[in-house]
């Protein structure tokens, strides 16, 4: 019988050795399931991260980007930050790995990596829908969008086909309040940009009058009784056989930065606070009790209803399930 070693050189590309994932082998036919080889001899490459510099994910990352454990992962991803909705892109057109993306941009290409999620359980503050008077919802004809996150359009889009059964018209601009209602009906802000809108009130109101203020994840839980989801970790599978860390691996160092991120809330409140003109009480409040990070099995069946309703009314294509490593 020949050794490992000599099997490494006479078949160099056909040996492999069965990675490992939630500390149990994988086997090639076990159902529902995703592997991955390794190939001896093989050099490995880092992943490629694409990340949203926003406040919300913030815990997410605390791992990534602080001491003691930010060197070491460091050695194995690779970071890069970009807007929400081009997250995906960059996943789908293979300049990234991994990445925190809307749940609107999942494909049946994409896994998700489990544990993780931006959520919310009832008001989330950072997604904002601003009508001018003396419009209602109903009567709303044109929104002024921020297009930086998918799922927040799509989430608008629902509300407006299927529970309100309108059709307003969206017009993509940058998110300045004041210029967006000046211009439409109707003004859709989200991460940063809505929490901000939110201490500025009195001033938007001032420039345009009074306004209605929706909090569409509040509206969406109330119309559906489940979780308000936002984003979730996926991964283009094939690119995880390229790097030498194993699923369990990669899913472990996602949850635990959460956790740790979760346990230095008023680290994250000290850092932020000269980021963002928000007090630093707000900020805490939306890092510990308006987001919500655990993909629990309510927030997995929200996100596939939220793709369900998204198909129904033509707003996004049909995706059958979500694909978990």
């Amino acid at each position: 019988m020949l050794s490992v070693s000599a099997l490494q050189i006479r078949y160099p590309v056909i040996l492999f050795i069965l990675m490992k994932a939630d500390d149990r082998t994988l086997h090639p036919l076990s159902s529902g399931r995703i592997f991955y080889t390794r190939s001896l001899g093989t050099s490995f490459n880092p992943v490629r991260v694409a990340a949203i510099n926003f406040l919300n994910p913030a815990p997410l990352m605390w791992d990534f980007e602080h001491p003691p454990l930010a060197s070491t992962l460091a050695e194995h991803y690779q970071l890069h930050y970009t807007a929400p909705a081009l997250c995906a892109d960059e996943l789908l057109a293979s300049r990234a790995d991994l990445g925190l993306i809307p749940i609107a941009s999942l494909t049946p290409e994409l896994a998700v990596v489990p544990g993780c999620t931006i959520a919310s359980l009832d008001r989330v503050r950072s997604i904002q829908l601003l009508v001018k008077h003396p419009h209602t919802l109903e009567t709303i004809r044109t929104v002024a969008a921020d297009n930086a996150s998918r799922s927040s359009r799509a989430y608008a889009e629902i509300l407006f086909r299927k529970f309100l059964h309108t059709e307003p018209q969206f017009l993509t601009m940058p998110a300045d309040p004041v210029n967006m209602l000046q211009q439409a009906d109707a003004a859709l802000l989200i991460g940063d940009p809505a929490l901000l809108a939110l201490e500025s009130r009195q001033q938007i109101e001032d420039a345009i009058g009074p306004c209605q203020w929706f909090d569409l994840a509040h509206e969406w839980i109330t119309l559906t009784g489940l979780p308000w989801v936002a984003a979730v970790w996926a991964v283009r599978p094939e690119a995880l056989a390229a790097s030498h860390l194993t699923v369990g691996e990669i899913t472990d160092h996602l949850t635990n930065s959460r956790d740790h991120g979760l346990a230095h809330i008023d680290d994250l409140v000290h850092e932020w606070t000269p980021r963002i003109a928000i007090p630093p009480a707000t900020i805490r409040d939306y890092l510990s009790v308006n987001i919500h990070y655990t993909l629990t099995p309510d927030c997995i069946r929200a996100a596939e209803l939220f793709r369900r309703y998204a198909a129904e009314s033509e707003i996004l294509p049909p995706l059958p399930g979500l694909r978990f490593l």
